[in-house]
C-alpha cells in the first residue's frame, strides 16, 4: 500500500509540474486582413499620382496586407514569427527576402533578469510614431516621418528597465534597411530612452550605399481627458548634409466603445543645398468604427507642397495639392 500511494502521489506531482511547464510555455497565433477602396478627389484616378508616402497609393479597389504572427512565450526565452503578405507587406520588407515579401519581423529573445531583455533578429523599427501594421495606427495612410525612416532593423538589442517609469534600449544593426546581409562591412547603431510613455529615439549609420545617415526622433503622447487624446512625433534627419525634418500632431477623440475620430497633421520638409527646398502639409482626417474585430476606417486626406507640383489636377495641369477619400476595413484575430 505504501508503494502504490508513493507511486500515486509521484504520478500526481508530475502531472501538477507538467501543467505548470504547459503554463509557462505558451503559443500564439494573432494577425489582421485589411483592405481598401480609394479616390482621388482634385485629380482623375487613371493618373496614379500618389501621395509620395508608403502604402495605400493605389487607387479603386486594393489589397492592403494580410499577416500571420506566430508568438512562443517560455519562461525564460521566446520567439516571434511574423509573416506578411500583399502590397503592403512587400513595401514594408523590400522584398528583399529569400521569399519575397513574407518575412517582417523573426527574432528570438531572452529575459536574461527581471529587468533585461536581449533580442536577436529582425523587428520592426522603433522610430517614429506609426506602425507597419494598419490596425496599430489610428489613420489608414501614413505620414511622410514614417514612410522617411526605416522599416525593420536586423541585429541585436538590450532593453532595460530601470524603473518602474525609465526604459533604455541600446542595438546594433545592419545598416537602414538592409534586413538581409551587410556586403560592406558597416553596422548602425540604436538607442530609445523612454519616460512615461514618452521616447527619444537615436539612429546612426554612415549614409554609404543608400543608409540613413543620423536621425533624432521624440515619439509620445498625453491624454487630455478621458476620451481624447494627443499624439506627438518629431524628427530630425541628416546625411551628409541633407536630409529631412518635420513634426506630427495626431489629436483623437472617442465618442463611444465603437467610435472614434482623429486627425493627423503633419509638416514635412526637405534640408540640404539649394534655396526653397520642397515641405509639405499634410492633413488627414480618419473616423474609425469598430464592430467586433472589424474596424472601418473612412479617411479624407489633403498633401499641399510649396515649392513642388508633384501632382496632376482634373484638368491634366501640374498642382501642388491633392486630396483623396479612402474607406479602409482592417479585420484583427
Amino acid at each position: 500500500m505504501k508503494k502504490i500511494m508513493t507511486l500515486s502521489i509521484l504520478f500526481v506531482a508530475f502531472g501538477l509540474y507538467a501543467q505548470e511547464e504547459e503554463k509557462e510555455k505558451k503559443l500564439t497565433i494573432s494577425g489582421s486582413v485589411d483592405a481598401y477602396f480609394q479616390t482621388f478627389i482634385t485629380s482623375p484616378d487613371d493618373t496614379q499620382p500618389t501621395f509620395g508616402t508608403a502604402f495605400a497609393d493605389q487607387t479603386g479597389f486594393a489589397l492592403g496586407m494580410g499577416n500571420l504572427i506566430f508568438s512562443y512565450e517560455g519562461e525564460k526565452v521566446g520567439a516571434v514569427l511574423d509573416l506578411v503578405t500583399g502590397p503592403r507587406g512587400e513595401g514594408a520588407t523590400f522584398n528583399s527576402d529569400i521569399v519575397d515579401g513574407i518575412v517582417n519581423q523573426a527574432y528570438a529573445y531572452w529575459n536574461v533578469s527581471e529587468n533585461t531583455t536581449l533580442t536577436f533578429g529582425r523587428w520592426n523599427t522603433f522610430l517614429g510614431y506609426e506602425v507597419i501594421a494598419p490596425a496599430a495606427n489610428f489613420n489608414y495612410s501614413t505620414s511622410y516621418l514614417f514612410s522617411s525612416g526605416p522599416f525593420s532593423h536586423l541585429g541585436l538589442k538590450a532593453d532595460f528597465a530601470l524603473s518602474d517609469d525609465l526604459s533604455l534600449m541600446l542595438a546594433i544593426t545592419n545598416p537602414w534597411d538592409t534586413n538581409d546581409t551587410s556586403t560592406t562591412g558597416e553596422y548602425a547603431y540604436g538607442a530609445q530612452l523612454g519616460y512615461k510613455d514618452q521616447y527619444l529615439n537615436l539612429y546612426y549609420d554612415s549614409g554609404n550605399n543608400g543608409g540613413l545617415g543620423f536621425e533624432i526622433d521624440y515619439t509620445g503622447g498625453f491624454d487630455l481627458s478621458e476620451d481624447f487624446f494627443l499624439g506627438i512625433n518629431a524628427a530630425y534627419n541628416d546625411n551628409d548634409g541633407e536630409g529631412f525634418y518635420g513634426a506630427a500632431l495626431y489629436p483623437q477623440y472617442t465618442t463611444s466603445e465603437s467610435f472614434a475620430i482623429g486627425l493627423r497633421g503633419e509638416y514635412f520638409s526637405l534640408h540640404g543645398d539649394g534655396d526653397d527646398l520642397p515641405s509639405v502639409f499634410a492633413t488627414t482626417l480618419t473616423g474609425s468604427y469598430t464592430v467586433n474585430n472589424l474596424i472601418i476606417k473612412p479617411e479624407i486626406r489633403l498633401d499641399t507642397w510649396s515649392n513642388n507640383e508633384p501632382y496632376l489636377d482634373n484638368d491634366g495641369e501640374a498642382t501642388d495639392n491633392l486630396a483623396a477619400f479612402t474607406l479602409a476595413a482592417i479585420f484583427t484575430f
